[in-house]
């Protein structure tokens, strides 16, 4: 399969379903670790890490790359503040918007109460924070936008893929481990579930949560027991810790499905990868923010006709056939034909 990551360019969906968004940007980090930052030019923008760090082979490291694209293609000044806990979420903020950065960009579910509180604090600053609808924000902050997903649509292919494939193996159990249960968690849990009893009637869905982002142990030890189960496909939704589970994967010979980037680097164990263009997002909004179309007070949904989400590599040992199967069921999605993907797991 040729590499599907491309796939999450800069199209004019996307841009359209940012411009709700001005002004802008280059790269750093401080205050609560680290801080690298380019020479001023431009406008400036802020990148707020969540607890998963820059080295998470996924969410963070998208936003990272979103905001390194900025510096390169449109001149901004950036500067990223990897937070040590959720207590630095706030005062990193608050340093970059006294600092004067125009755009303050928080990644994850997590920052929400304090990109709430900081917006209203600034209301001159412009504030968007990925995966939180602007709508459940406290006070519904007008200088903010949410920058949303539908992790449901991609949920569901990789759930139908790793159906077929458990089916093929001679398997009636797939799984999930995930971080945190939060919306856009449970949106990929719930469209995988939905997709795996599409494509595999009677085909059994099982799920837990480690509560954690980091800690591989904990995500490889909930894998090993969901294998232990009858579990052939373990998808994970948990950042970094969630490479654990696709060791656990690997070390007995089941199907491991990566999230957010293409994780098929870690071997023809990664089935595929439910992809989710957040350096896109990040790259767009801070394009938007640049440009004067910033506006706030709403979100910007990013969906497989967005190239928001998306499949990611298809392991070597994937069944052609499967595949195939899948890729029709991707375009039923794109084109409407399969609508109504649950967003919650019940």
């Amino acid at each position: 399969m040729t590499m599907r990551r491309s796939r999450f360019g800069v199209v004019a969906g996307i841009v359209a379903a940012v411009a709700v968004l001005a002004t802008g940007c280059g790269s750093g980090s401080d205050a609560a670790s680290g801080t690298t930052e380019s020479t001023p030019t431009g406008i400036k923008v802020g990148l707020i890490t969540d607890l998963g760090q820059l080295n998470d082979d996924g969410f963070n490291e998208l936003a990272y790359n979103g905001l390194k694209r900025a510096e390169k293609e449109l001149g901004v000044q950036g500067r990223v503040i990897e937070s040590k806990s959720a207590a630095d979420y706030i005062p990193n903020m608050t340093s970059l918007a006294r600092k004067g950065y125009d755009l303050i960009i928080g990644v994850g579910y997590a920052q929400g109460d304090a990109i709430a509180s900081t917006a209203k604090a600034f209301p001159d600053t412009k504030f968007a924070i990925v995966d939180v609808d602007q709508a459940t924000l406290k006070g519904k902050p007008a200088n903010v936008q949410g920058l949303l997903f539908r992790e449901e649509q991609v949920g569901y292919l990789v759930g139908y893929l790793a159906a077929l494939q458990a089916k093929r193996a001679g398997g009636n159990l797939v799984s999930a481990v995930a971080g945190f249960k939060e919306p856009p968690v449970d949106r990929f849990i719930a469209g995988y579930k939905t997709g795996a009893t599409a494509a595999v009637p009677g085909m059994k869905v099982k799920w837990g949560y480690s509560q954690d982002w980091d800690d591989q142990a904990k995500c490889k030890e909930l894998a090993l027991n969901q294998i232990a189960a009858g579990s052939r496909a373990v998808f994970q939704v948990a950042g970094g810790c969630g490479l654990g589970a696709l060791l656990a994967a690997k070390q007995k010979k089941v199907w491991g499905i990566g999230v957010d980037a293409d994780q098929s680097f870690l071997g023809p164990h990664v089935l595929t990868s439910g992809l989710k263009g957040v350096d896109s997002a990040v790259f767009l909004t801070v394009k938007a923010a640049r440009d004067g179309a910033f506006t706030g007070g709403g979100n910007a949904v990013f969906g497989l006709n967005e190239d928001g989400v998306g499949l990611g590599k298809f392991s070597p040992d994937a069944n052609a056939d499967d595949i195939a199967a899948t890729e029709k069921v991707e375009q039923e999605i794109s084109d409407g034909t399969i609508t109504d993907i649950p967003t919650t797991t019940g």
